[in-house]
């Protein structure tokens, strides 16, 4: 026996995103991920099952920060100019072996490791070179030391004593100035990347500055994609006269791989119950089903009722959105998922016995409405999420940011809005302006935008020049 269908009905906004983060968590929680073992650069876009830890200290060494002069900062406490000795040069990748001494400075470039005995870079901008001169009756100690230099004249002739070339310090400098300390950013062992972390170009480059040539990584969620409708043929038909290409489908595809994931296309499902049925079972098979069209409430929408007759839980079953209120979101028990449809005493049966079945694995599923655009802006609203806790990873928020309102908005209340935009602009002072679009159906407008403009529900009316919110694409 199995649970009866279940349902939230229509939610807010507010109220079908927190339905769908409170899912992720119940993931998190309870999802065993599988792993496995990848080559570094095979690992970008994927989410760390074992943390990367810091083969030794980070920097290794004490690095130079700026191009300019190693040297001691007790030298540079005058207030006028200070002449220091250039006793050598390090740039990155080498090392200046010996200790700097009071009076001497070594030449030294960005990242390059610090001489011993120096402890501040003064950036090259506040120095000035001179070539090899006589030594001055203020050089003391190590700049005077310099061998007299032979220059054939009579020994009654005292000679004049040069040093090798020198460096005019104008500005002084702190200890520790344009310097980074040995394992000031990482200390030998300590985590680099926790587990869990999606691996983006930054942490790419993190694993491999510590030497992890290979990473674990969970395996990437499979999400089968099931367009459904008479209507739809395959890309790669010539469409009739009431016929339309299956746009959907490879739109999903792109954004589960783009997601992390692994799409999975099932064929077309027609507008028949038998098949439709057949279909949404071997999708269930996988960790998200992914169903577009047929949630609506025509004749022929009969996803939402196939779902039921499957003992599906409903988290809701629309949210007041706009594009994509028939959105649907829930989940069918694994032990029901190759099942008849209900009986009448199935939906009959005890509370007990759904409480054991909600115990058990689930496969969640998504049914987005057909039109094109609200398939990309409901799965970027509900869908991800869930694929992301499906991948091991921490559901990230929706990516806004704030915009001028390049043009006035008038509109009805009573639903949160994403609309097609295009945000431009200067980088301090952004503008946005809503795309021209004929509807949900509209793919090239979907095409040109950008972004989502986010018109609050209790509003009817955005002004020119507003700053108005809008979501990242």
């Amino acid at each position: 026996m199995h649970s009866p269908a279940q349902s939230a009905g229509i939610l807010s906004f507010a109220e079908a995103y927190e339905a769908v983060r409170a899912y992720c968590r119940r993931i998190q929680a309870s999802r065993h991920f599988q792993a496995e073992e990848v080559p570094l650069l095979q690992a970008l876009g994927r989410v760390l099952a074992e943390p990367v830890l810091a083969d030794r200290d980070f920097p290794p060494f004490p690095r130079a920060t700026r191009d300019g002069y190693a040297v001691r900062a007790a030298d540079l406490e005058r207030d006028e100019p200070a002449l220091l000795r250039v006793v050598g040069q390090v740039k990155a990748g080498d090392s200046y072996d010996l200790p700097v001494a009071s009076g001497e400075a070594v030449e030294i470039m960005t990242g390059a490791a610090m001489p011993q005995g120096a402890d501040a870079v003064v950036m090259v901008e506040y120095t000035e070179r001179k070539g090899p001169q006589p030594a001055k009756p203020e050089l003391s100690g190590k700049q005077a030391s310099a061998e007299p230099l032979d220059i054939g004249v009579d020994s009654a002739v005292e000679p004049v004593k040069v040093i090798d070339e020198l460096v005019e310090i104008r500005r002084a400098a702190a200890a520790g100035e344009n310097i980074v300390p040995a394992g000031a950013e990482a200390k030998a062992g300590q985590e680099l990347l926790p587990h869990g972390t999606r691996l983006g170009v930054a942490q790419i480059a993190m694993a491999a500055a510590a030497g992890a040539a290979r990473l674990k990584v969970f395996a990437k969620p499979r999400a089968a994609i099931l367009s459904t409708g008479d209507e739809l043929v395959d890309v790669a038909e010539k469409p009739g006269p009431s016929q339309i290409r299956n746009s959907n489908s490879y739109s999903l595809a792109a954004l589960v791989a783009a997601g992390g994931g692994e799409p999975v296309q099932l064929p077309i499902a027609p507008d028949e119950e038998g098949k439709l049925t057949e279909l949404i079972q071997e999708g269930l098979k996988a960790d998200l089903l992914l169903l577009s069209g047929g949630v609506s409430m025509g004749k022929f929408d009969l996803v939402e009722k196939v779902l039921k007759e499957l003992g599906a839980e409903f988290f809701f079953t629309g949210a007041m959105i706009q594009p994509g209120k028939p959105v649907v979101f829930g989940h069918v028990a694994a032990d029901l998922q190759g099942r008849k449809p209900a009986s009448r005493e199935d939906v009959n049966s005890t509370v007990e016995d759904r409480a054991l079945i909600q115990n058990k694995s689930h496969t969640g599923f998504f049914g987005l409405p057909g039109n094109p655009v609200s398939v990309m802006v409901t799965f970027e609203l509900f869908a991800r999420p869930v694929l992301e806790a499906l991948s091991g990873a921490e559901p990230s928020h929706l990516k806004s940011a704030k915009a001028r309102l390049k043009k006035e908005l008038k509109t009805r209340t009573g639903l949160t809005r994403f609309l097609p935009a295009v945000i431009e602009g200067e980088l301090y002072d952004p503008e946005v302006e809503l795309v021209p679009w004929q509807g949900s159906g509209d793919l090239l407008a979907a095409a040109k935008a950008n972004c989502y403009l986010v018109v609050p529900p209790d509003r009817e009316r955005l002004a020119k020049g507003e700053m108005v919110t809008v979501v990242l694409r």
